[in-house]
């Protein structure tokens, strides 16, 4: 990897470096690896605030959604400038594997670019399709071992389909995830058309297995520690059908949990809503995370 000194990276051997540009005093990475959880190549872009070269700061994972890959986030949510003033190191992974050889269907919601944060269990996407055990298990390893990481100090985020993941992952590995937040997030995937899809063609029939990779379901078996932070529009197209916000309101009421869901007005569910918030969740992980 180039300029591993100016870009705050401890090792040289774990990511190849695709791209490098300065942004707001820190840094901003493309990067490439050989999944071990996926077995194929991946990408994801990586924000070194300014800091990184004097502590160890905190990172937030970001998940993003359906057709995403890294770089839609990367380049349209704006979220350098803020996360170079709160001092955090933002990643932003691939939605799925992909390449040749990899499984893919025709459908936007299913296959390269929809990999809903599950690991597969039913071929033809069993062989690849493992993203819950790259983004809770792999990477952040990678993470920690090539850059100035604090200890214990990883938050989690993501937007639809990744609103779905960064919720759910948080509510099962609360060892890893001291903080969460969402935009316009898939918060019962078992209950709606986009996750019964994907749960059926991935996890199988078992409406069991699909609860455990369901935010309101979770929610009722278990609450999480720091404070919930989710955006929505009510100008969303996929508010009714996919998206069902008002079930997560419930179960929040029913549970206790302490969360803030914000219904934003006239906002759809497009970048320019993400890039209107993305402060406030920024700072939102900041808060608990430097409290750490």
């Amino acid at each position: 990897m180039s300029a591993a000194g100016q870009n705050g990276v401890r090792s040289a051997n774990v990511f190849e470096e695709v791209a490098s540009t300065q942004c707001f005093g820190g840094t901003q990475l493309t990067l490439a690896h050989d999944s071990a959880a996926t077995g194929t190549r991946m990408r994801l872009s990586v924000y070194l605030p300014p800091t990184v070269k004097n502590e160890p700061l905190p990172v937030v994972f970001y998940l993003s959604g359906l057709t995403c890959t890294e770089e839609n986030f990367t380049v349209k949510a704006g979220a350098q400038r803020m996360a170079a003033e709160c001092g955090l190191i933002v990643v932003a992974p691939d939605t799925s594997p992909r390449g040749d050889g990899v499984a893919n269907a025709p459908d936007y919601d299913l296959g390269q670019g929809a990999g809903f944060y599950v690991d597969a269990a039913v071929q033809p996407w069993a062989k690849h399709f493992r993203m819950y055990s790259y983004v809770t298990e792999e990477l952040p390893a990678l993470i920690a071992e090539s850059f100035p990481v604090k200890p214990g100090a990883l938050g989690i985020c993501g937007h639809s389909m990744g609103g779905h993941g960064a919720l759910t992952l948080a509510l099962r590995h609360q060892e890893l995830f001291k903080s969460v937040s969402a935009f316009a997030p898939i918060v019962a995937p078992s209950q709606v058309p986009w996750g019964r899809k994907a749960f059926t063609a991935y996890l199988g029939p078992d409406e069991k297995i699909w609860q455990q990779h369901d935010a309101c379901h979770l929610l009722r078996s278990r609450s999480f520690s720091s404070q919930i932070l989710v955006d929505q529009g009510d100008a969303d197209p996929f508010l009714d059908e996919q998206l069902q916000t008002w079930r997560l309101i419930a179960v929040l009421k029913e549970t206790g949990q302490s969360a803030k869901v914000r219904m934003q007005h006239g906002y759809d569910h497009s970048y320019h809503f993400i890039a209107t918030f993305i402060d406030d969740h920024l700072r939102h992980h900041a808060r608990i995370l430097k409290a750490l």
